[in-house]
């Protein structure tokens, strides 16, 4: 039997706020207009998975007060965002060159990800919150726990990083790849996923059926 596995961003998050792990209020407005597009769609889910942070089940109480399933999420903490802040502070632990607005301005914070994480890849990072291997390694657990679940149209809600990761690991690219594809993935948006006989194909990346020309200014956000 195949599945196929609905794999959703979690909805905007409070940047550069005290306590990110929260959506913000374009937040809650997001995961509800995702959830009633799903309900269009016809997607109708027999299983849900998702991080343990807030902000993932946020997102999937915003999907549910559309789509109604009455299931209650299985929290697998393999889901969850690495700790990019950690990791930005534990690059520049050493260092006398921290740049101001690493943390609350957006194009400081995402230029220098970028550059840290491929840093983190290649090892060149001392004591990061969590080594680059065990990230990719409970992420891909997170996958083999949906797949063993036997769900037939499982959802489950994640953040950027994981969900680069897996579509880079799923395509086969280079580690490198994923903070570019992470960068890309849009709040709220679905990647889809086949899943059979041991194996996964990629379905579909980056999809916002939430998303049109007439809500876009608003409805479209990354962080």
């Amino acid at each position: 039997m195949s599945q196929m596995l609905h794999l959703v961003r979690h909805a905007q998050a409070s940047f550069g706020a005290a306590d990110y792990d929260n959506l913000s209020d374009l937040g809650h407005r997001q995961s509800q207009a995702l959830g009633a597009a799903l309900k269009k769609q016809g997607v109708t889910p027999d299983a849900v998975f998702i991080g343990a942070q807030k902000r993932h089940r946020q997102t999937w109480e915003g999907i549910e007060s559309a789509l109604k399933t009455g299931i209650e999420p299985v929290v697998v903490p393999g889901w969850n965002e690495f700790d990019f802040g950690g990791l930005l502070e534990a690059r520049y632990a050493d260092r006398d060159d921290k740049p101001a607005g690493l943390h609350d301005d957006r194009k400081t914070h995402f230029r220098i990800l970028r550059d840290t994480v491929l840093e983190w890849q290649n090892g060149e990072i001392a004591n990061p919150p969590e080594t680059f291997a065990a990230f990719t390694h409970r992420v891909r657990e997170a996958r083999e726990i949906i797949a063993a679940s036997g769900a037939k149209t499982p959802i489950a809600v994640s953040s950027g990083g994981a969900i680069g990761r897996t579509v880079a690991d799923v395509v086969g690219a280079p580690a490198d790849q994923m903070i570019l594809l992470q960068l890309q993935v849009k709040n709220c948006a679905v990647a889809r996923f086949v899943m059979a006989k041991g194996q996964t194909w990629l379905n579909g990346f980056n999809e916002t059926p939430h998303i049109d020309a007439n809500n876009e200014d608003e409805m479209l956000t990354y962080s």
